[in-house]
């Protein structure tokens, strides 16, 4: 008794080929994904995995600890060789680093920094302009490595008299708003 996914008198059937098509994407697939796994690592710079953490573009070895906007700092190892910042509340400590406030993050930031936001984080809702300078921003590593600003805490928690001025608004209006798109 045969069935529409074997052979018929020695024949195929196009319904097995395109079963064996399948079986065979499938395993390619997986085969590929297997072999890739370490490429899927986060991208790492060499100040990152050999000297410690970024900030501001300065190195600060592991175990080092600096303060910023009333929060502290920490400089470790995430488990996979990259350094990171961790933070915890400072109150009432005066800034040991420069707080420029949000921008290109790659060679200048490591992953887990906070920073002010600035008009680099600006976005648009339909056409209303969202000033990214309402807001605290961590740094964050997405898949391939890319860093991205990622808002945590309304501009109130960040501490200016002791971190230095305050990022300047938007000069962008909402006449950049096109349909949700910031142009």
């Amino acid at each position: 008794m045969s069935t529409d996914y074997t052979r018929r008198n020695g024949r195929e059937t196009p319904r097995f080929r395109r079963w064996m098509r399948t079986a065979a994407i499938l395993a390619a697939g997986t085969t590929i994904a297997t072999l890739a796994g370490g490429a899927l690592q986060p991208a790492r710079s060499a100040a990152d995995t050999a000297l410690g953490c970024l900030w501001d573009g300065a190195v600060h070895r592991q175990g080092s600890t600096v303060f910023s906007g009333g929060w502290m700092f920490s400089c470790h190892d995430d488990g996979f060789g990259v350094g990171i910042w961790s933070h915890d509340r400072a109150l009432g400590h005066a800034a040991t680093v420069s707080s420029p406030g949000t921008g290109r993050p790659r060679g200048v930031f490591s992953p887990g920094a906070w920073q002010p936001g600035s008009e680099y984080n600006d976005y648009c809702v339909g056409d209303q302009l969202i000033d990214g300078g309402e807001a605290v921003y961590e740094l964050q590593a997405g898949p391939g490595g890319q860093l991205y600003w990622h808002p945590v805490a309304g501009i109130d928690q960040w501490d200016f008299r002791l971190s230095g001025p305050r990022p300047h608004p938007t000069e962008r209006t909402a006449s950049l708003c096109i349909d949700g798109v910031l142009s």
